[in-house]
């Protein structure tokens, strides 16, 4: 059954928690609709789990909406949660007459913000190791979800969230702005049949992620190690895996094939209308003979390459002809209404609109699952060095145990899903 959304007023709030026996978050007036800020109807309390990073330059986005209110940040290194937590209350301070402002919590585990009663939406931006159990944590505890790509690391854990999403009536968002803002000249030609019928996708995309050990360092002043770790094999630190380069290790990551490919796959299939089909029946490696490219096929013979676009990422081909077209200059698009964000500012806007109506947004998490699984296929072949064929159905590689044995990864102690 799908929770109804219910915002907390200061008095109920206050109330609730006193009868509880707790003692209550300080939530101050500007929070509450004094000065300026939206009333409490129509605020969106936020709390922000990952902010080094992407994750800080995409809280201060959603920041910019006065909907929203940040209330919480959470994040294993104690410097990137301490400076979040100051850049949100001096935000917040230059809209007071005072020009102070105290009311943003940080926090080093991220099951302490969900658990917070007041929040209403979790934003993630971890490492992608971190993706399931922080969003799925969040959603259990009432929350709705925006996640950075990709959301995934296995295509079990994007299975499990969907699910969890879908039990608990949360909305999720899945993070890719460049699927629409970047490709949307694919979509309009593409949808309004310029092509034809599709036969063939072709699109340029980052490599896997692979083994990646380095030698132990000193772990910086303020991180906590073991948690950053979580749920992966347990390795020493290096700073070759924190603050960023950790995308090239398998361990926490799909590497170029998904960070990338969360937008350009997602582009391509959104384009081609297979975003909310089945995933593909068979995935092929190169082979330098008939496949000079990584080639899924679907079940309706659409076949699609990793590589290989003519003029920009994506390529398409059908029985019309191509597009982009390679004999001419590109054409402006027709111009017809495709389905995208819906509200005002973007996919930031898009998700915000939704936890207000609860719509589902325009990267839901199952079409966000199926693009970054598309992904997570792609790899599988390139570290097995071989073909397989696919259940979309069931999401199982048939016939091929030791192949099907990545579809999840086993999770360190004590963290499980």
């Amino acid at each position: 059954m799908v929770m109804e959304k219910q915002h907390v007023t200061r008095r109920l709030f206050l109330k609730g928690m006193i009868a509880a026996g707790a003692a209550p978050y300080i939530i101050s007036a500007s929070a509450l609709g004094a000065e300026g800020r939206p009333a409490p109807s129509n605020r969106i309390v936020m709390g922000f789990v990952g902010v080094g990073g992407q994750g800080s330059g995409d809280m201060g986005g959603f920041m910019g909406h006065p909907e929203v209110q940040a209330v919480a940040v959470c994040d294993v290194d104690y410097r990137q949660r301490t400076g979040a937590k100051q850049r949100a209350e001096q935000r917040y301070a230059q809209e007071k007459a005072s020009g102070t402002f105290k009311g943003c919590d940080d926090y080093g585990d991220f099951r302490e913000l969900c658990g917070r009663p007041d929040i209403d939406a979790v934003f993630c931006a971890t490492p992608d190791h971190w993706h399931a159990l922080v969003t799925c944590e969040a959603m259990k505890n009432g929350k709705d979800v925006y996640c950075e790509k990709p959301e995934s690391l296995t295509i079990r854990e994007g299975r499990i969230m969907t699910e969890t999403a879908r039990r608990y009536g949360r909305v999720f968002s899945g993070g890719s702005q460049r699927v629409w803002e970047d490709y949307n000249w694919y979509h309009r030609m593409m949808w309004s049949g310029t092509a034809g019928e599709l036969q063939e996708i072709w699109v340029d995309i980052g490599g896997p992620s692979g083994e990646m050990l380095r030698p132990a360092q000193p772990v910086p002043e303020g991180m906590d190690w073991d948690m950053w770790i979580g749920q992966a094999p347990w390795r020493p630190y290096n700073k070759d895996y924190h603050p960023f380069n950790w995308r090239g290790c398998r361990d926490f990551s799909g590497g170029g094939m998904t960070d990338w490919g969360a937008h350009h796959v997602g582009g391509a299939l959104f384009a081609s209308q297979l975003y909310n089909k089945e995933l593909p029946v068979e995935v092929i490696p190169p082979d330098g003979k008939e496949y000079k490219q990584l080639t899924y096929k679907y079940a309706n013979g659409v076949q699609m390459h990793l590589g290989g676009a003519w003029d920009g990422p994506l390529g398409f081909k059908g029985t019309l002809g191509e597009v982009p077209d390679r004999k001419g200059p590109r054409k402006a698009p027709p111009p017809i209404n495709i389905p995208n964000y819906k509200g005002r500012g973007g996919i930031f806007g898009d998700f915000l609109h939704c936890v207000k109506t609860r719509e589902r947004p325009f990267r839901d998490i199952e079409i966000a699952h199926r693009t970054v699984a598309t992904c997570h296929l792609a790899n599988i072949a390139f570290w097995l060095g071989r073909a397989f064929k696919f259940d979309p159905v069931k999401e199982q590689i048939v016939g091929d145990e030791a192949a099907n044995r990545w579809i999840d990864r086993p999770k360190r102690a004590p963290w499980s899903l």
